[in-house]
């Protein structure tokens, strides 16, 4: 019989991965630290001497998924450069889909938190957005995130043939003359081989950024 491997010290940082791990998994919602410990194959009491508090745990959860976040390269157009960020954010997001309802709540947000929204702000200032058009741009573009990320998880199929089905589902109880826009929609575009929610990720993205282009050289008149 080979000897058993020691178990990896508990650390602040393993509690923080291994509540991120275990969120992929189960979700936010039934994230416990009882759960949490039993993951980590320690007393539940053990985790408060690494990180406190439940709160402090989704504080640290969340700049760890900040941390994952590539920011607007400074070397990039502002326009490329956000682009790069809010792709990275989408793609983030799709690996942690627990995390769109607490990526703007903490009050104490963490240093790879700050250093993303530093990031962002610098990359509008450089762009010559105004202060004020970077407020606008900053909540317009994450509400745009955070927003499709959620509807993309819920959907029960996202694209290809599951999407297909469910469409295919949709329709067959669909009353055709009760709703003839809703039925031509599923019928002739989300029934169609190859259909993709996600494909309509870039269309927006881009149709906000050129907008935000728009106003801000329409301010600067």
């Amino acid at each position: 019989m080979s000897p058993e491997k020691p178990r990896a010290t508990l650390s602040r940082e393993r509690v923080l991965s291994g509540a991120v791990d275990l969120a992929d998994e189960i979700g936010i919602e039934a994230l416990t630290i009882r759960k949490l410990a039993a993951a980590l194959g320690v007393r539940p009491m053990t985790i408060y001497h690494h990180v406190p508090s439940k709160e402090q745990i989704f504080d640290g959860m969340v700049d760890l998924v900040f941390d994952e976040i590539t920011s607007p390269p400074v070397d990039a157009e502002w326009k490329q450069a956000i682009r790069v960020r809010c792709v990275s954010v989408r793609e983030v997001l799709r690996r942690h889909p627990w995390a769109p309802p607490l990526m703007e709540s903490r009050a104490t947000p963490g240093p790879a938190t700050l250093r993303h929204h530093d990031a962002v702000i610098a990359c509008l200032r450089r762009g010559g957005l105004s202060l004020q058009m970077t407020a606008h741009a900053y909540a317009i573009l994450d509400s745009y995130l955070y927003g499709f990320a959620l509807e993309e998880a819920s959907l029960p199929g996202a694209g290809g043939a599951a999407m297909e089905e469910v469409a295919i589902d949709f329709a067959a109880v669909l009353p055709s003359d009760e709703y003839p826009a809703l039925f031509e929609f599923a019928t002739e575009h989300a029934m169609r081989p190859g259909y993709n929610f996600g494909d309509s990720f870039d269309f927006g993205l881009d149709l906000i950024i050129s907008g935000l282009d728009a106003a801000s050289k329409l301010e600067s008149r």
